[in-house]
């Protein structure tokens, strides 16, 4: 009986003895639809909400209720909240990520780092299936994967890992991989946040209120032993001790809510008409859990939840954005890389021709004198 045959690895390229360890960074985000239309969205959301990680309940049953009804009602609704806040440039989130790994390119190089930096989306385009494929084809030997989410879950963090392992399957000579798991209490992405709400608060003063709002995920993720709900709450009173603030003046909510089943609280929008409710006047809102602007906090929250806040008897609603491409954020993803970049040969080596130039022309300088 002929052996069964297995499928093959990918084409590799050319290996030779002695050749140079080369690293690279590949900073991964979400992703987003190629386009504000139906067609595009549901291509999106299938691959998105097809992700075990993304929706534990019984896989069977998932896919029926995501083919049978989900991706045929909701494409057109999300289609148009994109269109909204779609940019020129494209995605709000594709332009920023792009910004972000631009800048920390040059952030790495100035620092005197010879290292490639590119991004990838865990959905949609360019897949970190691909920029690996473009990154082993380069000549890179090894590979440090930066998320875009600061605060652990298995529900982003580590399905973005899952994609790495998966490509990593069809490929023989797998680069050396290391993983940045969380940064939610990193000094200077807790720095980066406070700079941001202290520059919103001097030029349009301060709310009565803050409301902290993170993405939300199912509250069966807490007990099944996800740190998520643990990492925000830290995040939260490291940024409200960073600001002077005292546990009243703000609030930590979570938003994005899909489906019937419990999730994480107290919810975002609800809270906003809450607190409108109340009396109280000015409200600011923020998300930390999102280094890019996309639709969860510029339709979500800038649109919707401002108009849920205002209807409800609030006066003044400001969303602080989120980091972008500021530059001392720029400048903290700079230190968090190469924290986790110790022990790899990636400062620039010296220019030993020049070295040898600068030796010559200083023993001629000798000789003359």
């Amino acid at each position: 009986m002929p052996a069964k045959q297995t499928a093959p690895f990918a084409q590799e390229p050319h290996f030779s003895h002695g050749q140079a360890p080369r690293a690279a960074l590949l900073f991964c985000n979400l992703g987003t639809p190629a386009s504000p239309t139906p067609a595009d969205v549901r291509r999106f959301l299938a691959e998105f909400l097809s992700d075990a990680r993304v929706v534990e309940i019984p896989r069977l049953l998932w896919l029926m209720i995501l083919h049978g009804i989900i991706l045929r009602v909701r494409p057109a609704k999300s289609a148009a909240k994109y269109a909204s806040i779609w940019t020129p440039e494209g995605s709000p989130l594709k332009v920023w990520t792009e910004k972000q790994a631009s800048g920390l390119q040059q952030s790495l190089t100035q620092a005197g780092h010879h290292i490639t930096v590119r991004y990838a989306m865990r959905y949609g385009q360019t897949s970190i299936a691909e920029q690996l494929d473009a990154l082993k084809a380069e000549g890179v030997t090894r590979v440090l994967l930066l998320p875009a989410y600061p605060q652990y879950s298995a529900t982003t963090t580590a399905s973005l890992f899952d994609a790495v392992y998966t490509w990593a399957t069809k490929v023989r000579n797998v680069p050396e991989l290391r993983f940045i798991n969380r940064y939610h209490d990193h000094p200077a992405y807790i720095g980066a946040l406070a700079a941001s709400i202290q520059r919103h608060w001097a030029a349009h003063g301060r709310a009565d209120q803050l409301v902290m709002s993170f993405h939300g995920v199912p509250e069966r993720t807490l007990h099944l032993g996800d740190p998520y709900h643990c990492e925000c709450h830290k995040t939260a009173r490291l940024l409200a001790e960073a600001l002077g603030l005292p546990r009243e003046a703000f609030k930590v909510t979570f938003q994005s809510r899909l489906g019937r089943a419990k999730w994480l609280q107290p919810y975002t929008e609800p809270t906003l008409i809450a607190l409108g409710q109340a009396g109280v006047k000015r409200v600011d809102v923020v998300c930390p859990g999102f280094t890019s602007d996309c639709l969860e906090t510029l339709e979500e929250i800038s649109m919707e939840a401002r108009e849920a806040f205002l209807h409800a008897g609030g006066e003044v609603f400001h969303y602080i954005s989120c980091l972008n491409d500021d530059a001392q954020w720029i400048s903290a993803l700079g230190d968090l890389a190469q924290q986790h970049l110790g022990g790899w040969p990636t400062l620039a080596a010296p220019d030993h021709q020049a070295l040898a130039t600068s030796r010559a022309e200083a023993l001629a300088l000798g000789a003359t004198d």
